[in-house]
């Protein structure tokens, strides 16, 4: 593989401003790749931006309102001259509780950001990538879209939805030059676990027992770095 697989390719990822997405922002530019950064917060995206160096997009917008991802679309398709090369649909997640307990707005909201709104940005691109005849879609999913845990409803209802996304796509996109994979790691150390910090070593997995963010970022770049007749459809990843 050469030292820059991705010179000259464009990839946006949503949920870049921490943890997975910014540690596969950091892989795919050091690949070469030219980013669309995707998140709420703008601020945090400069940075990343500035780190990285020249030639990246910095777009604060929020996935689940259509108005966000209409002015992210145009921002995105005018940067990149079309659809970016590659779509890493990463942002999501994690609320915990019993369904006795769940209250029924939050469970609506998980589905609206972890299923919801990887669609509605992959709706955005798709018709362009399939008349180019070429793009990349990669969806962040995790071990709980197969595995069932207590106090994960509304979690594991959107990551088997986003599954079934990955699927359908995979079989709709066959023949068309697109793409898609599915990365599902088990549990990775990022800021999602904050709200949880009390039944880490508990009910939850110790931090020092979980993936890296860096760990996902390596098995994106391997994904996106195969050559087009080869399509990686799924890799999952577990702590060793």
């Amino acid at each position: 593989m050469s030292a820059a697989p991705l010179a000259g390719r464009t990839a946006l990822i949503t949920g870049a401003s921490r943890g997975i997405g910014a540690a596969t922002a950091r892989a795919l530019a050091g690949a070469g790749a030219r980013l669309a950064l995707v998140a709420r917060h703008q601020e945090p995206l400069r940075a990343l931006a500035t780190a990285l160096g020249d030639g990246h997009l910095v777009v604060a917008a929020d996935c689940t309102k259509s108005a966000d991802v209409a002015r992210m679309t145009a921002e995105v398709t005018a940067w990149a001259s079309g659809a970016p090369d590659m779509l890493i649909n990463n942002a999501g997640i994690y609320p915990r509780a019993k369904l006795v307990d769940q209250d029924p707005d939050d469970f609506a909201a998980t589905l609206e950001v972890n299923l919801a709104a990887p669609f509605r940005v992959l709706h955005a691109f798709l018709a362009a990538m399939r008349e180019r005849g070429s793009g990349h879609v990669v969806s962040i999913g995790t071990v709980a879209d197969r595995n069932i845990w207590p106090l994960n409803g509304a979690y594991s209802a959107s990551k088997y939805g986003l599954r079934a996304l990955h699927e359908v796509l995979y079989a709709e996109a066959r023949g068309s030059g697109v793409r898609a994979t599915l990365i599902a790691p088990g549990a990775v150390d990022t800021d999602l676990w904050q709200p949880h910090e009390a039944e880490l070593g508990k009910t939850l997995a110790r931090r020092d027992a979980m993936l890296r963010p860096d760990d996902v970022a390596r098995a994106v770049l391997y994904a996106v770095s195969q050559p087009p007749h080869m399509t990686v459809h799924e890799l999952r990843l577990s702590p060793s």
